[in-house]
This record gives structure tokens, C-alpha cells and sequence, in this order.
């Protein structure tokens, strides 16, 4: 009964969404107030229902009820409650019934927080919203049911993928969605807009937070898949440019190219065009991952091999979505006309060339990640486009955009005193060439593009604390003057310091785990000990131990250093899932705040009592998750920015703007 009163949420979610789209959309063109308003009621009463379709499909999880095929299929009665829930959205139907959801919850947000937005653009936007949740909806129900029966019922269900039994990949997802979702806000505010035919400063003001929101999901779940990769896959790395990566980060790069360019369309009352391109395409990129990871396109460890039908349903969305989008913005944006001009150095000049290597770097990205698949479905054959491609092509790109991040901030706006501004960077300029030089000797001179990078952090790190304290007048003033100056700061200041300053540690801990990793792999008997670096493993041996609804095989591995202090005991696990009748690998980390050691236990030898063993020595990759984790917290940061209270400013013929606002 549970399921099917699920299932019966869905369809009139379905009905509610379509009267979301409609009406207000219809109001919004006539100008009838009553119309317009019906849009907020809608998309409350879709988010109620998909609340409860969801919660209906997680309680049939929950106690592990085998009448429902997508149970089945993902569940076991042994299972951990976690993974029990987990498995909700561990699958790909109720992946699509948790992106709904929180689709759902962005439109009902706009709902509930956009009061003081003009009724029309207000309408317009929850229309677009609606739209959107039509094709999701009708996708899952009519090619996707996640309540579909089975009879007669088995006694226990197959087991979830062994690989998303994990608390990393667990909630990867939900970021991930939030992140993806998120900028459908961003979306329909650009669509609002070209049907308005209106772009000003209180429309970038207004839909600032919500890119900014989705970019700090997209940031979490990128960064959570990638620790999830580091450690149970057991390969070392925390990077692979597989398509599924690459899908999430192309999104995130044109958010953060979004999210730059509309400061200048608020501060400077230009870019406009550019801006509503920038969030069109943003949100299309997320759909085009959905996309790539449900057509049955390729084979992924993190990828939904699906029915290619479905595929094809969504390349329909696409084709609407998109070719719609594109077909509204090439006959509205000519109307958009921007008034502020600018020289070449200054806020507005740096932020231009900030766009333009973001988009850049996200073409490359696109090429590399579509060439393959485009050329097999010509007939062209197989090819496969790699890291190395990769690598040679967005690295290079991404140098200058981190000299030029490091200026923007201290940039003035409309025209800039150059020499002014690198005299005030001439410390973090210092420190960053000493920091360059200093990792070419203590590497005996390279990579060279490893220490430029290298060089490039530290001065992309001194550079953000140097903005702060030109900001608050550090040294210049008595402390107590400054300690007012830092008090009155807007947070927006504080969260964009912090998210640069994140960004650099990340790029040191993405360089140091990339170009100066020690790898050692070799077949190791019990008492045999390995020289890495500056450690010494010794191979105690391996025990067979049983889990929740696994069998381990648990080496341990004692490490000392060069003195013979003990530094740790490692216990790598190699686990075999019977139901599910895969082994997946769990690398054992320890952490050195510089660097990782990292050690995974691999087959036995078939006559002998050697064990395969691969042995890591993983320098600055805690900086990667450490700079994820700052640059999050920036973006938190600049949401509680005490002007999200304030509002925007006015507009003819409107109130005051939205209770939210981000960084600068």
C-alpha cells in the first residue's frame, strides 16, 4: 500500500507541476495578478508531494519490503541501515526520484524567499521550474517507476553495488544533485529574464546566491567523490578524467564563470548577454551529465549502465531544454544591452579574462569528453581520450587564471593602476617565486611546471590575505581602527578570500600528489618489509575476519620510520560481498598532515605465501580535501552575508530584493 500511495504522489506531482508551468507563465504574459500568484501555492504542494513519493520508496527500503522490483534489486536484509537508506538513490531510479525532490525543494525555496521579487519575474521563474519538473517526472514514471511490483517476491533482495556501500559515495549523490539541481534556479532566472526582456542589477543581485549556493554543493560532491576514489578504489590517485568526473566539473567551471560575471552585470551593468549564456549553458552541461551517465553510453565505476530508451528520452529533454533555451536567447539577447564601459586593467577586465580561460578550459574538457563517444556512434571506431590529453590541455590554461585571481580582487573597478596594485602584491609575488625555487631544489629541479604551480599557489594564498588586509588597513592604522575596519567587513569580503585561499591549498595538494607520488608495488610475504621515501612497511600477514554482510581479508602492516619509531599500524582489507559476488578494495591511509601513506592489499599467490601488495607514499594530498573544505566554507561564508538581509536595489515597479545574497 505504501508503495502505491507513493506512486499516486508522483502522478499528481506530475498534474501539480504542469499547473505550476501554465498558470503562472500564462499570468506573467497577460498580467494577471491572480495567475501569477498561483505559482508559489504549486510549487509548495509539488514539494509535499515528491516528499512523499520519496519518503514512501525510502520506508519500502527501510523494511526491506521484496514486493518492490527497485528493493530487490538494491537491498539485502543484512544490509546496514545505512546503506539500507542509502539505497535509495544508490540505483538509478531512485536517483531520479531524489533529483526530483530536490528540484522540488529549490522551486519551493523560491517560493517561500522570493517575496520581494517583481510577481511577473516571480511567476516566470517558478514556471520555468515547473517546466523542468514535467520532464523529470514524466521521465521517471513513464520510463523509470521506482514502485514497480514483482510476484511473487523473493526471500531476500540482491545487494546494493558493494562499491556504493560506503559512507563517501553514500552522500556524494545528494551534493552532487544539490549542486546539478541548484543551478536550474540560475537557469529559469536567465529564462525569466529573456522573456521579460529586462536584465539589471537587482536581477544579478537576485540570482547570485542561488549560483553561489549550487556551486558550494557541486564543490562538496565533487570533492567527496574524489575521496571516495582515493580510498576504495586502491589505486593511489584521486583524479582519473573518466567522462562521470569530467560531467560534474564542467558544470562547476562555468558556475564559477557565472558566478564572476554577474558581479560584473550588478557592480558595472554589463556582460548582461554573456551572463544569461553563461546560465544557460551552466544547467545544460548538468543535463548533459545526466545524460552521459543514464544513455548507456559507457561504462563507468560511478555511471548507471541503463536502457539506452531512456537515454533517448533524455536526449528529447536535452534537444527541448537546450534548443529552446538557445533558440529564446538568440532572439531576446540583442535587446540586452550593457552601459558600463571599461579598460582592459581593471575589476571589470580581470573578470572578463576569468571567464574567458574558464570557458576555454570547460570547452576543452567537453571536446575530450564527447570526441570518443561522437566518433563510435560514426562508425569511426574505438579511441580513448585520457589524462594526458586532458592534463596538456586545461593545465596550461589554468596558470594564468590563477596569476590573474590573485590580482582581480585588488583590481578597481572601470580603470586600475596596475603598478599600484602588484606594489601591494609584492610580498605574496616574493613569496610565491621563493616558493617556486625552493620546491625546484628540494626536487632536484622538476618538474618544472610543477614548482611554476607550485609557485602560483603560494601566491594565489598570499595574494587573498593580502586583499583582506589592504581592506581593513593592517599596519597602517592603529589595531583598534583595524579591528573595526574587519568588524564592518561584509562577509561576502571574508568568503571570497577564504574561497581563493582554498583553491590554492587544493592546487598545492593536487601538485604534490601528482608530481612527486612514490609508488611501490610487489609481492610481499608475512615479515618481509619495503623501503618507501622515508618509511619502512613491515608485512605482518593476513587474517580472514567477517563483517555485516561481507568476508574480509585484513592485512597489517606496521611502519617506522628511519629512527625505527613505530608510526602506524595499517590494516588494509580486500572485502568479497557474497550476495552481490564482487570484492571490493579498502585502502589503508594514514595521515601526516604533509603527506599520505597509503597501502592496499592485493591477490594471493596461488602456490605460494606471498600476497600482492601496492604501497603509496602520497605527498600534500590533505591539502586537496583541506582546500575543498575552505573553499566550502567561502561560500557558506559569503551566503551569510548580512546585505541577504538587506535586499537588492529597487527596481521600478518592485520592492525591495531577495532575503539572499553571496560573494563578491
Amino acid at each position: 500500500m505504501i508503495p502505491e500511495l507513493g506512486h499516486f504522489a508522483l502522478i499528481l506531482a506530475l498534474l501539480v507541476a504542469t499547473v505550476q508551468t501554465l498558470v503562472p507563465l500564462v499570468g506573467a504574459h497577460r498580467g494577471n495578478p491572480a495567475w501569477m500568484a498561483a505559482g508559489g501555492p504549486a510549487a509548495l504542494a509539488q514539494m509535499l508531494l515528491v516528499a512523499v513519493s520519496f519518503g514512501a520508496l525510502t520506508y519500502a527500503y527501510v523494511v526491506s519490503d521484496f514486493t518492490v522490483a527497485n528493493v530487490v534489486a538494491n537491498s539485502h536484509s543484512l544490509k546496514p541501515m545505512l546503506y539500507k537508506v542509502t539505497g535509495v538513490w544508490g540505483n538509478h531510479e531512485g536517483s531520479m526520484l531524489l533529483w526530483i525532490l530536490i528540484l522540488a525543494v529549490f522551486g519551493a525555496a523560491v517560493a517561500l524567499f522570493g517575496n520581494n521579487l517583481p510577481p511577473s519575474l516571480k511567476a516566470r521563474v517558478l514556471g520555468i521550474q515547473g517546466l523542468i519538473g514535467i520532464g523529470f517526472i514524466s521521465f521517471t514514471l513513464f520510463t523509470s517507476n521506482p514502485f514497480e511490483r514483482i510476484f511473487p517476491p523473493p526471500l531476500d533482495g540482491q545487494d546494493l553495488n558493494p562499491l556504493l556501500q560506503d559512507p563517501g559515495l553514500a552522500f556524494h549523490p545528494p551534493m552532487l544533485y544539490l549542486g546539478y539541481v541548484g543551478f536550474s534556479v540560475a537557469f529559469a532566472f536567465a529564462i525569466a529574464a529573456l522573456l521579460e526582456g529586462k536584465v539589471d542589477a537587482a536581477w544579478a543581485r537576485w540570482v547570485r546566491p542561488w549560483t553561489l549556493a549550487a556551486w558550494t554543493f557541486l564543490t562538496g560532491g565533487i570533492a567527496l567523490g574524489s575521496w571516495w576514489a582515493y580510498y576504495e578504489l586502491g589505486w593511489g590517485g584521486w583524479w582519473f578524467w573518466d567522462p562521470v568526473e569530467n560531467a560534474s566539473f564542467m558544470p562547476w567551471l562555468l558556475g564559477t564563470a557565472l558566478l564572476h560575471s554577474a558581479i560584473v552585470v550588478e557592480k558595472r551593468d554589463t556582460l548582461k548577454s554573456w551572463t544569461i549564456l553563461l546560465a544557460i549553458l551552466t544547467f545544460s552541461l548538468s543535463l548533459l551529465g545526466t545524460f552521459i551517465v543514464r544513455s548507456g553510453l559507457l561504462t563507468s565505476v560511478h555511471a548507471f549502465a541503463s536502457d539506452p530508451d531512456r537515454g533517448l528520452y533524455i536526449l528529447a529533454m536535452l534537444v527541448v531544454a537546450i534548443g529552446g533555451s538557445l533558440t529564446l536567447f538568440a532572439v531576446r539577447a540583442p535587446s540586452l544591452k550593457g552601459g558600463g564601459l571599461f579598460q582592459p586593467i581593471s575589476r571589470e577586465g580581470g573578470l572578463v579574462m576569468n571567464n574567458l580561460l574558464l570557458a576555454t578550459a570547460t570547452a576543452t574538457i567537453l571536446i575530450g569528453t564527447l570526441y570518443p563517444l561522437i566518433l563510435d556512434a560514426l562508425g569511426g571506431g574505438l579511441v580513448t581520450v585520457g589524462p594526458p590529453f586532458f592534463n596538456l590541455t586545461f593545465v596550461p590554461l589554468m596558470l594564468p587564471l590563477v596569476f590573474v585571481m590573485g590580482l582581480g580582487p585588488l583590481l578597481a573597478w572601470k580603470r586600475a593602476d596596475l603598478p599600484g596594485v602588484l606594489s601591494r602584491l609584492k610580498v605574496a609575488a616574493g613569496v610565491g617565486l621563493l616558493a617556486g625555487l625552493a620546491t625546484l631544489y628540494v626536487q632536484n629541479g622538476g618538474p618544472v611546471l610543477a614548482a611554476l604551480a607550485m609557485g602560483l599557489a603560494a601566491w594565489l594564498f598570499l595574494a587573498a590575505l593580502t586583499d583582506l588586509a589592504e581592506k581593513v588597513k593592517l599596519f597602517r592604522t592603529p589595531l583598534a581602527d583595524t579591528w573595526s575596519r574587519a568588524r564592518g567587513l561584509p562577509r561576502s569580503q571574508y568568503g571570497t578570500a577564504l574561497a581563493h585561499a582554498g583553491l590554492a591549498i587544493a592546487i598545492a595538494g593536487m601538485v604534490g600528489s601528482s608530481a612527486w607520488k612514490v609508488e611501490k608495488i610487489s609481492v610481499m610475504v608475512p615479515g618481509e618489509t619495503k623501503q618507501l621515501s622515508d618509511y619502512v612497511f613491515t608485512f605482518e600477514g593476513v587474517e580472514r575476519l567477517p563483517g555485516p554482510n561481507y568476508m574480509s581479508q585484513t592485512a597489517t602492516f606496521t611502519v617506522r620510520d628511519g629512527d625505527g619509531r613505530l608510526i602506524a599500524t595499517m590494516t588494509p582489507e580486500k572485502r568479497v560481498y557474497p550476495v552481490a559476488g564482487m570484492p571490493t578494495t579498502e585502502a589503508a591511509i594514514h595521515t601526516r598532515w604533509l603527506a599520505d601513506l597509503y597501502a592496499v592489499i592485493g591477490d594471493a599467490e596461488e602456490n605460494g605465501p606471498g600476497w600482492t601488495v601496492r604501497l603509496y607514499y602520497e605527498p600534500l594530498v590533505p591539502f586537496l580535501w583541506l582546500g575543498s573544505l575552505v573553499m566550502m566554507l567561502g561560500g557558506l561564508v559569503s551566503l551569510s552575508d548580512r546585505r541577504l538581509r538587506v535586499g537588492a536595489p529597487r527596481r521600478k515597479a518592485a520592492p525591495l530584493g531577495p532575503a539572499v545574497q553571496p560573494a563578491e
